[in-house]
């Protein structure tokens, strides 16, 4: 019975630990324990979820802001030749279309009020066909412009001064849509 008594206590030991907490030893100069700030519960965020837009195929003919939305070349006095700063504009047309072969274009030739009736139609249609044959060059086929001269009749800008001049010495491009 004596090799009993020992494995009782023991048993009698962990059963009496196990119901009680464990107890622990405070001081007077102990400082009361201080409690940890409770967290705040996180804010849920809202979920940011990416929305495919539908893509919309715009026209460049119809875009405000792109390069296809200039469509006069201007000319010094009494020529007829493209100046290095509207070749980009005849490029970018031309590139147009090159791509869409079955858009037309009427390119109109104008003049200032100064010369002939006779002269400023004849300038007017050098202009206009300079635009052509720039075009051309580039890959636009022949069927797809169309020239015209209005020499003075259509003036852009009212005024008998170099400033008006130089807004009616112009050749336009004029997309014909409905063909």
């Amino acid at each position: 019975m004596k090799s009993a008594l020992p494995a009782l206590a023991v048993l009698v030991l962990i059963a009496g630990c196990a119901g009680q907490p464990p107890k622990t030893e405070t001081t007077a100069a102990a400082a009361p324990a201080q409690t940890a700030p409770v967290a705040a519960a996180p804010v849920p965020q809202p979920v940011v979820r990416a929305v495919e837009t539908p893509h919309i195929a715009v026209d460049p003919l119809d875009d405000p802001d792109g390069p296809l939305a200039k469509r006069s070349i201007y000319y010094e006095f009494d020529k007829s030749g493209i100046r290095d700063q509207y070749k980009p504009l005849l490029q970018a047309h031309a590139g147009y279309l090159a791509a869409h072969r079955a858009t037309h274009v009427r390119v109109e030739g104008n003049c200032d009020e100064r010369g002939s009736r006779e002269y400023n139609l004849a300038l007017g249609q050098r202009r206009a066909d300079s635009v052509k044959a720039g075009m051309k060059v580039l890959g636009v086929a022949d069927e797809q412009i169309e020239t015209v001269s209005w020499g003075e009749e259509k003036p852009r800008a009212a005024g008998h001064d170099e400033a008006a001049w130089s807004q009616n010495r112009r050749s336009d491009i004029v997309y014909d849509r409905g063909r």
